[in-house]
């Protein structure tokens, strides 16, 4: 039985992390705009510690895969991944899309903040939708829902990863909804000279 899941995010401006034992639900958000990956870990390993439990103790891990910054991505999953391999436990990927919505009524659009004055959205009905990217002043941004607080967005995520850990088969990748804005150098190469 799944009864002890970590989760955290990076995705946003903070650290966020959620832990559930048994019936016991315990949010940490800590704001921040840069420095996550060196925040990361001493803060998953208080949370921990000022519930009594250590690494082994968990049965699942539980990470928010966006949208979001590309870096504050990469941190988490990879983080996630590297836990699970050594923990000899579960990764469970849930979208920034799916914990937004997490107990509402189908069907239901979901949103979550973007750059420049856009959100993603994402239809959640019998056929769940591609995630797009909109000006968060268009028609289909007013009909979903607001975005929720980060504390509620985290302990969304870890509900959904203790529900998804006895099924998951696939390990948590990076949910981008748009290309990233810096590109490869269209020069070639430089050549090294003996």
């Amino acid at each position: 039985m799944i009864s002890k899941v970590l989760a955290f995010d990076t995705a946003t401006a903070h650290c966020a992390a959620c832990l559930i034992i048994d019936d016991k639900i315990v949010v940490r958000v800590d704001p921040m705009a840069k420095g996550q990956a060196e925040h990361l870990m001493p803060m998953l390993e208080d949370v921990l510690v000022e519930n009594n439990l250590t690494w082994a103790d968990l049965d699942a891990i539980g990470v928010g895969t966006g949208p979001g910054n590309f870096t504050g991505i990469r941190i988490s999953v990879s983080a996630a991944r590297g836990l699970a391999l050594g923990l000899g436990v579960p990764a469970i990927g849930v979208t920034h899309l799916e914990a937004q919505v997490h107990g509402l009524a189908r069907p239901v659009v979901a949103q979550v903040a973007a750059p420049r004055d856009h959100v993603y959205i994402q239809t959640f009905a019998d056929i769940i939708s591609t995630a797009v990217l909109v000006p968060a002043a268009s028609d289909v941004a007013k009909i979903a829902p607001p975005i929720i607080a980060a504390e509620d967005m985290i302990q969304h995520i870890a509900l959904i990863a203790r529900d998804r850990a006895p099924h998951v088969t696939e390990r948590p990748a990076p949910y981008y909804v748009r290309a990233a804005d810096a590109a490869p150098p269209r020069d070639a190469a430089p050549v090294i000279l003996p």
